[in-house]
C-alpha cells in the first residue's frame, strides 16, 4: 500500500473530531515507525508488544494466547512482516524506494507507508494503525538535463553581469538533494554563483568576471559540476559551451510574473489553462520572444499540458487526473535569443469532481476458506471477522464515503479509523436458526449524484456445544444431624441440558472443593455421606456439584450445596489442662482468689452448658460452678500443710449428660514467718581455740544456721554485728566462715567473743538471730574447765544494745578514770606483796613445796560501779580448793535513745555462771601445759590498773518492735571473756612464762559494751 500524499484539503473540522472519538471507543490505536529506504530484508524495526504495553494487558481469561496479525489483501506483496507472537516488526524481501512510492510528493518530508494489525483474540481484539515514515537516502545522484549546455552572452555584457544556467535535478530531498555546483576551467573570464530560490532550489547563475570581445573569440568551452549533500557524496558533470553574439540591448518581461488558475479534472483535451504575455523593446529578430518550460518542471506537467513556443498559451495536453496529480508548478521562461530569458510561475490547481466511485478493500482477520468465513456459532459478541476500507479518489464531500449493510443481520460495521470499519458479531448466533450469511457490503460517497459500490462476504456457522446443563434447583440446602452411618444417602441433584445427542448427555460430580466426607453418583445425582460427620470438627459444608455434559469440548454448570450438621451430646466437658496446680501465699486470707478452672465442651446449646463442682472435698475450699473460680474457707499455713489436693467435676447440660474430672492441687507459698536458727555454734558456751601461728585469711570457725522457710526466705547472709574490738576477725555472709584478717600479736592472746548476726533475704521484712562466737586464741587449752568456767562467767557481765552509741564520757573523764584505777591497783599490790611476805616468813619450810605446786592462776575482773578488783588468790594450804568465785552476770541489752523506759524494745539476756573452787582444783597445774610460769609470784601484782571497761551496746539493724525481727534468745550458759584495752596485764620482758602484757580486751559491736560486776554474796 503507498500513501502517496496526505489530502491536507480533505474533511471537515467537525468530521475529523467526530471520527476521533469513533476511533478512541473502538479500541483503535496508531503507532508510528521511522524507517530508510532501501532497508535490507529482515531488518527488525520495532516491537508492538513493548512499544504499546500490549504486555499489560490482562490474559487470565484468554482462551487462546495474544496473537498479532497483519491484515493485508490478498496478492498483495507487504514491505514489512510481523512475528504474530511476539509483535516484532522486520522488513521482508520487497524493496523500499521512497522515489517510487512517494512519486509526485511536494512535501519531501511527508512520505508514510500504512498498515493495520489486528491483536487477537476477540477477549483483547483492538486494531493498529502503523505509519512508517521513509527517510530518504542519497541513493540517486544529481542530474543535469543535458550533457552539453549551450549559452549565448553577448559581447558588450558588463563586468558582474550574470545569466541563469539550466539546474541540475535529484530525486532525493534534503541534505540528499542539490547542494551545490562548481565552475571547472573558467579560464578566468568567468565565475560561478548559486541563488536559492523560494521554493528551495538551488539555480547556478555564469558571472562575467573580464570584458568579451566576440572579434578576439567567440566560443569558451567549460565544464560544470554539481554535489549533492549525501553521505557518500554523489556529483555530475556536464559540458558548458558559451558563445559570445552581438549586442541585444532589451531582456523580454512578463506581464505577470505569478499566476494561480483552477481547472476541473474532467476538461477536455485542448482546453486553454492559461495566455502568458511577455514583451521585448528591442525591434527586428531581437524583439522576438520564444516561449518554453523550464528543465524545473517535472515530466508529469509536461507530459499533461502544452506551451505554444510562440503565443505563451498553455492548454491542456493530456487528460487531467485530481487524483494523480492535484496541483502543477509550470515555470516558463521567455526569451528573445539573449542570455537572460523573463522567468514567470504558473501554479495550475486541478479541482476535483465526483468521477470517482468508492471502492470496498475487504481484509479478513479470519481466514476464509474458499472465499466464505466459517464461524463458529458460540463466537462472542464483537468477534472480529474482517476489516473493511472504503476508499474514494475524489476530495472533499465526494470523497466521503460511507459502509453499511443491506438487511438486519446479528453483524455490525464499527468504525475505527477513516473510511475503516471492523465486521464483527453484534448479537448471539445460532447454528439452530441460521446456517450461513450472505453478507453484502454498501459504498456510497456524498457526491451529487452520489455514486455507490457494493460487495459480498460469506460468512458459514459451525454447530457447537453452546448449551450447558441446567440445575432443577439454583441452591440445595439440607440438614444432618451428627455421628451418621457411613454411607447415608442425603439428597439428589438434577439438571437438564437443551442440546441434544451427546450434548445433552450429562454426568454429575464433585466440584474441587467439596470434602471428603460426601461422595455423588455420576449418573443418577445421589449425594451421599461417606464418612461419619462430626459437627465439633466441622458445622457447615458449602461446595459445589458440577453438571457435565459429553459435547466437545463439553459444557458444565454448577449448584452450590450446603450441608449443616445438627449437634448431638457426644462430647464430654474438657479441661483446658490435664492438672490445675496453683500456688498461693500462706497467708492468703479466707474466701479470697486462689484460681480458676476453665472449661470447654465442643458441644452446642445445653449440651455445652458446663455446671463445675469439687469432689471429695471437706469444706477447705468452694469453687464458683459457672465462672470456676476458686476459693480457701481456711487460712494457709504452709508448715503445717503445703499443699492441698481434690478433684473439681465438670458437667453439661444435655439431655443425657457427660462429665469429666480434673486433679488440682494448691500449693502454699513460704512467707518469711520463721527467722534463722544457729546450728553451730551450738551454744553461746562453745569455744574455739586459734593459734597464735595462724596466717591470715584462714578459716578460724564456720557458722551455720538454717531458716524453716524456702526460697529467698531461708536464704541467709552472716555478720558481725558485736565484739571484735580489734578487728581481728571477718566473717562471709554468704558462707558463714570466720577469717583471721591479719597475724595474732602477744595482744591478741586471750578469749575473744564475737557477736554474729543470721539475716535472711525475705521480703518484705527480712527476719535474724545473733549468737555469741567464743575464739580462744592461744599456742594450746592446757586447761579446757578453767575456759568453759571463764566462758560461762563472762556471760554475767550485762551487755546493752542500744539504736545509738551512747559512749558520753569525755576524754577528760576517761583520764580520771585511768589515774583514779591506776593508784588503786598500785595501793592493792602493795598490800598483796605485804601479806605474802608475812605469810612466806611464818611458813618458811613449806614454800618450795608450795612453788611445786602452785597451779592456779589469778583472773581480775574490776567492776565499773566501784573500781574495786574481785581477785583470785591462792590457798595457803597445799591441798585446799580455790575459794569460790562468783562472775558477774553479763546483760545485753538493747535500748531506743530516744526512749529508754522502752520496754517493749528492750532484750535484756542475763547468764550468771558460778565458779566453784571445786571445779578449779581439778585441773592438774603441775602437769598441764600453760602459760603461766610455775614458780610465778602472784598475778595480782601484774595488774596494773583497776580501770573500768569500757561499755559497750549491740545496735540492731532493725527496730526490734517488728513483727519478726527479734534477736535469738541464747542459752543462760552462753558468754565471752575479754580484757578491757585500757587494763594492761603486765609481764616482765625476762619472764618468758608470764602472761601478756596486756589483758584480752572486751570485743565491741558497733557501739560500746557496759560489763558491769554483779555484787556477790560474802558466803559464795
Amino acid at each position: 500500500v503507498s500513501v502517496p500524499v496526505m489530502d491536507l484539503l480533505s474533511g471537515t473540522y467537525i468530521f475529523a473530531v467526530l471520527l476521533a472519538c469513533v476511533v478512541f471507543q473502538s479500541g483503535a490505536q496508531e503507532k508510528n515507525y521511522t524507517i530508510r529506504e532501501e532497508m535490507p530484508e529482515n531488518v527488525l524495526i520495532g516491537d508492538l508488544v513493548k512499544d504499546l504495553n500490549l504486555s499489560l494487558i490482562p490474559k487470565k481469561s484468554l482462551k487462546s494466547p495474544m496473537q498479532l496479525k497483519l491484515v493485508y489483501k490478498p496478492g498483495e506483496v507487504p514491505l514489512i512482516r510481523i512475528e504474530e507472537s511476539t509483535g516484532e516488526i522486520f522488513t521482508t524481501g520487497a524493496r523500499i524506494d521512497r522515489e517510487n512510492l512517494c512519486a509526485g510528493t511536494l512535501m519531501d518530508n511527508q512520505c508514510f507507508y500504512e498498515v493495520e494489525v489486528a491483536v487477537l483474540p476477540d477477549e483483547i481484539f483492538r486494531l493498529i494503525k502503523i505509519r512508517f515514515l521513509i527517510e530518504d537516502i542519497n541513493d540517486n545522484a544529481p542530474l543535469f538535463p543535458a550533457t552539453v549546455i549551450n549559452i549565448s552572452i553577448p559581447e558588450n555584457s558588463a563586468i558582474n553581469s550574470r545569466y541563469a544556467l539550466p539546474a541540475a535535478v535529484d530525486p532525493d530531498v534534503g541534505i540528499n538533494g542539490v547542494q551545490n555546483y562548481h565552475l571547472i576551467k573558467g579560464q578566468d573570464v568567468f565565475g560561478l554563483e548559486v541563488i536559492e530560490t523560494p521554493e528551495g532550489d538551488k539555480i547556478p547563475q555564469l558571472i562575467v568576471q573580464k570584458e568579451l570581445d566576440r572579434e578576439e573569440k567567440d566560443t569558451y568551452v567549460m565544464k560544470i559540476k554539481v554535489e549533492d549533500g549525501g553521505s557518500p557524496q554523489r556529483s555530475s558533470t556536464a559540458i558548458l559551451q558559451v558563445s559570445v553574439t552581438d549586442v541585444n540591448d532589451n531582456h523580454p518581461v512578463f506581464k505577470e510574473e505569478e499566476i494561480e488558475v483552477s481547472i476541473p479534472e474532467n476538461a477536455p483535451v485542448g482546453t486553454s489553462v492559461t495566455q502568458l504575455h511577455a514583451t521585448d523593446a528591442d525591434i527586428g529578430e531581437n524583439a522576438r520572444i520564444h516561449f518554453y518550460f523550464s528543465n524545473l518542471v517535472s515530466n508529469t506537467a509536461k507530459r499533461l499540458f502544452h506551451l505554444n513556443a510562440t503565443t505563451g498559451l498553455i492548454t491542456i495536453k493530456e487528460p487531467l487526473d485530481r487524483e494523480e496529480s492535484p496541483s502543477h508548478r509550470l515555470l516558463v521562461l521567455a526569451s528573445d535569443g539573449g542570455l537572460t530569458p523573463a522567468k514567470a510561475m504558473v501554479l495550475v490547481n486541478v479541482t476535483d469532481v465526483n468521477d470517482n466511485v468508492p471502492s470496498i478493500d475487504i481484509r479478513y482477520i479470519i481466514n476464509p476458506i474458499n472465499g466464505t468465513v466459517v464461524l463458529s456459532e458460540n463466537a462472542p459478541h464483537n468477534t472480529k471477522i474482517a476489516l473493511i476500507t472504503v476508499t474514494d479518489k475524489d476530495a472533499d464531500h465526494n470523497g466521503r464515503v460511507t459502509c453499511f449493510t443491506d438487511i438486519e443481520i446479528p453483524f455490525r460495521l464499527r468504525p475505527v479509523f477513516s473510511n475503516q470499519f471492523l465486521l464483527e458479531t453484534a448479537a448471539p448466533l445460532d447454528f439452530e436458526s441460521t446456517r450461513e450469511y450472505a453478507i453484502k457490503l454498501l459504498a456510497t460517497d456524498a457526491g451529487k449524484p452520489p455514486l455507490n459500490q457494493s460487495s459480498m462476504l460469506l460468512i458459514k456457522l459451525k454447530d457447537e456445544n453452546d448449551n450447558p446443563p441446567v440445575f432443577t434447583q439454583s441452591f440445595v440446602s439440607l440438614s444432618v444431624p451428627e455421628n451418621n452411618f457411613p454411607g447415608a444417602q442425603l439428597t439428589k441433584v438434577s439438571a437438564t441440558d437443551a442440546d441434544s445427542g451427546p450434548n445433552g448427555e450429562i454426568s454429575f460430580l464433585l466440584g474441587s472443593d467439596a470434602p471428603p466426607e460426601f461422595e455423588l453418583d455420576r449418573r443418577t445425582g445421589m449425594l451421599s455421606a461417606v464418612k461419619k460427620l462430626d459437627r465439633e470438627k466441622q458445622e457447615k459444608y458449602l461446595f459445589t456439584v458440577l453438571a457435565k455434559d459429553n459435547g466437545v469440548p463439553p459444557l458444565t454448570s454448577n449448584v452450590s450445596v450446603f450441608v449443616n450438621v445438627i449437634d448431638q451430646n457426644d462430647n464430654s466437658p474438657i479441661f483446658t489442662h490435664n492438672e490445675y496446680n496453683f500456688y498461693v501465699p500462706e497467708n492468703l486470707p479466707k474466701h479470697g482468689t486462689v484460681g480458676l478452672i476453665t472449661v470447654t465442651d465442643p458441644d452446642y446449646g445445653e449440651n455445652s452448658a458446663v455446671t463445675l463442682s469439687i469432689l471429695d472435698m471437706n469444706d477447705y475450699f468452694t469453687i464458683d460452678s459457672e465462672t470456676g473460680v476458686i476459693r480457701p474457707n481456711i487460712s494457709f499455713d504452709r508448715e503445717k500443710q503445703e499443699s492441698y489436693t481434690f478433684y473439681v467435676k465438670a458437667e453439661d447440660g444435655g439431655r443425657v449428660s457427660r462429665s469429666s474430672s480434673v486433679r488440682v492441687t494448691i500449693n502454699v507459698v513460704d512467707v518469711n514467718d520463721n527467722k534463722p536458727v544457729f546450728i553451730v555454734p551450738p551454744s553461746n558456751y562453745s569455744y574455739e581455740l586459734v593459734l597464735p601461728s595462724t596466717n591470715p585469711d584462714t578459716e578460724v570457725f564456720k557458722v551455720i544456721a538454717v531458716d524453716n522457710d524456702t526460697g529467698k526466705n531461708a536464704e541467709l547472709r552472716y555478720s558481725i554485728v558485736g565484739g571484735n574490738t580489734k578487728d581481728l576477725f571477718e566473717i562471709d555472709q554468704v558462707t558463714g566462715n570466720i577469717t583471721l584478717k591479719e597475724k595474732c600479736g602477744v595482744t591478741d592472746l586471750g578469749l575473744h567473743r564475737l557477736l554474729v548476726k543470721a539475716q535472711d533475704l525475705g521480703q518484705p521484712d527480712p527476719l535474724f538471730s545473733v549468737v555469741i562466737v567464743n575464739l580462744f586464741v592461744n599456742e594450746s587449752v592446757t586447761n579446757a574447765t578453767l575456759i568453759n568456767e571463764l566462758v560461762h562467767k563472762s556471760i554475767e557481765s550485762p551487755v546493752t544494745q542500744n539504736t545509738e552509741i551512747a559512749d558520753t564520757s569525755s576524754p577528760t573523764s576517761d583520764y580520771v578514770k585511768i589515774l583514779v584505777a591506776v593508784l588503786a591497783g598500785t595501793i592493792t599490790v602493795v598490800v598483796v606483796l605485804s601479806i605474802t611476805a608475812i605469810v612466806r616468813c611464818h611458813q618458811a619450810p613449806h614454800l618450795k613445796a608450795a612453788q611445786k605446786n602452785k597451779q592456779n592462776s589469778e583472773w581480775a575482773t574490776p567492776n565499773p560501779e566501784n573500781r574495786q578488783m574481785i581477785m583470785m588468790k591462792k590457798k595457803k594450804k597445799k591441798k585446799h580448793s580455790p575459794k569460790n568465785l562468783l562472775l558477774k552476770f553479763v546483760t545485753i541489752e538493747e535500748t531506743k535513745t530516744d526512749d529508754v523506759d522502752n520496754d517493749e524494745n528492750r532484750v535484756t539476756l542475763d547468764l550468771p555462771i558460778d565458779l566453784e573452787e571445786q571445779t578449779m582444783g581439778k585441773y592438774n597445774w603441775s602437769t598441764t601445759p600453760t602459760t603461766f610460769k610455775p614458780d610465778s609470784p602472784d598475778l595480782a601484782r601484774h595488774y596494773r590498773s583497776a580501770s573500768p571497761q569500757p561499755a559497750f551496746q549491740i545496735q540492731p539493724e532493725t527496730p526490734l518492735n517488728s513483727k519478726h525481727h527479734i534477736i535469738q534468745e541464747l542459752p543462760l550458759d552462753n558468754t565471752f571473756v575479754a580484757c578491757d584495752s585500757i587494763s594492761k596485764c603486765s609481764s616482765s620482758s625476762s619472764d618468758p612464762y608470764s602472761v601478756s602484757d596486756c589483758n584480752y580486751p572486751v570485743t565491741t559491736f558497733k557501739a560500746p559494751v557496759s560489763v558491769h560486776a554483779r555484787p556477790t554474796d560474802s558466803s559464795t
